[in-house]
């Protein structure tokens, strides 16, 4: 009964906002949320009166512009955070406990006091029908606010942590894509595809021929909305191109000859995902359900670009020097070098020796600066092959200068790689990469 009701009260809230127009939170209607959300926070009430409450909460969200939704998230944010007095009594009574029988009841108690209202709002969103998507598509708005609005940062925090305990890949479904499948899906490929745009339903029909594979990763609760698509090619090599890769015109592989599968797109699609970790081992699901269908394949790579090596060249200028180049940024991003045979001799050494240096010691914090590079060797990859000119749109020069980068998943290391990087950061790397990145 109570699903009913909150399935009539859902579709009501998307026909409304389908017709309304855009509208900011006046006093008034500000001290009401308040009020409504003291009541989720306090769960007034039983079962369908929360469910139904949540509903009518996310139907006034969705029928604000955006300053209205600014304010709304800044009344969770700010005014449904810990009891700062709480906090310290419980505090004070832990401390006192310590070492004696009561401690674990003061432990719970300091817990119960720690943990926010806002964590009860945002789970009773999380019952919803539609709420997993409600809010993952609410946190892209806050992610935006953010960036102007530090004092949403605790309610940025808090969210993240629920989704990333959501989102584990454990609990996502993995599902190959073929041309047969809906068309619905097949658009939110193109329109998703963040690595190499599909340009047409001719480009796409090539990815999805029968010397590759295309999966993507679901959420039990968004079974409509693919969260991660991984393209897969088909070949009996290391990839070293991709404008090779993805030429519509090549022929097709014979895939009984097929040794090695290369992962050249790896798309996520839902903005407000970005942060979320979803998990160790992404990738070796699908290296499972490869060799499942094709055990012929020994060799599990990637064709990965480079995105941030020319923003790190703007942050340390002083890197082109140090590894021989005499070309600017600027002329090395727009790509015309590319065109001058004596260029492409003398830059073809030095742009690896740049890339290696990158990749080996470039750091945001303690991890690898590069976030392609962060997701692989955290998914337990290593840096197996730089590759010269492998990209030359205007993208790839804008972003690395045309080199990529293979990065090798042996199935037997994937586990201890993994281990070693999330313990002690550390890179794992072919000899070769090594020795460029030590010149």
């Amino acid at each position: 009964m109570s699903e009913n009701i909150v399935a009539r009260s859902l579709r009501k809230v998307r026909s409304m906002v389908a017709a309304s127009t855009p509208a900011q939170l006046s006093a008034r209607q500000l001290q009401q949320l308040r009020e409504q959300l003291k009541e989720c926070a306090e769960a007034v009430g039983g079962e369908v009166s929360t469910r139904v409450r949540a509903a009518r909460l996310g139907e006034t969200y969705l029928r604000l512009n955006d300053a209205g939704r600014h304010a709304f998230l800044r009344v969770i944010a700010l005014e449904f955070g810990p009891d700062a007095t709480q906090v310290a009594t419980a505090h004070a009574a832990y401390q006192h406990a310590i070492g004696t029988p009561a401690q674990w009841d003061a432990e719970a108690e300091l817990r119960k006091a720690v943990r926010s209202a806002r964590i009860r709002i945002l789970t009773q969103f999380n019952a919803l029908p539609q709420g997993v998507k409600f809010l993952v598509d609410l946190r892209a708005d806050l992610l935006r606010y953010l960036e102007h609005d530090a004092e949403l940062a605790a309610l940025d925090r808090e969210l993240e942590a629920r989704l990333t305990a959501w989102f584990d890949v454990g609990f996502l479904e993995l599902q190959r894509l073929t041309w047969n499948s809906s068309a619905a899906l097949l658009e939110k490929l193109i329109e998703y595809e963040a690595v190499h745009e599909i340009r047409s339903w001719a480009d796409l029909k090539n990815r999805l021929d029968s010397d590759r594979r295309l999966y993507a990763y679901f959420h039990p609760r968004m079974p409509l909305e693919p969260l991660i698509f991984v393209e897969v090619a088909l070949t009996d090599r290391l990839a070293d191109n991709v404008q090779a890769l993805l030429d519509e015109h090549a022929p097709v592989f014979d895939v009984r000859h097929a040794d090695t599968a290369i992962f050249y797109s790896i798309s996520n699609t839902q903005a407000g995902l970005r942060g979320v970790s979803f998990g160790n081992f992404l990738l070796k699901r699908v290296i499972d359900d490869l060799q499942r269908d094709l055990p012929r394949l020994k060799t599990f790579a990637t064709l990965s670009p480079l995105p941030g090596l020319a923003a790190w060249v703007k942050k340390n200028p002083g890197t082109l020097a140090e590894a021989g180049i005499e070309l600017g940024q600027e002329a090395l991003a727009d790509g015309e070098w590319a065109k001058d045979k004596r260029q492409l001799r003398h830059l073809r050494e030095p742009l690896q020796r740049l890339a290696g240096r990158y990749l080996m010691n470039a750091k945001q914090g303690n991890k690898p600066f590069d976030a392609v590079s962060r997701f692989h060797l955290g998914n337990g990859a290593r840096i197996e092959q730089i590759n010269w000119l492998a990209d030359t749109s205007a993208k790839g020069f804008r972003q690395s200068y045309g080199l990529m980068v293979n990065y090798l998943y042996d199935p037997d290391d994937i586990e201890n790689n993994v281990e070693a990087f999330a313990s002690d950061g550390q890179v794992a790397a072919s000899a070769s990469v090594r020795r460029i990145g030590k010149r």
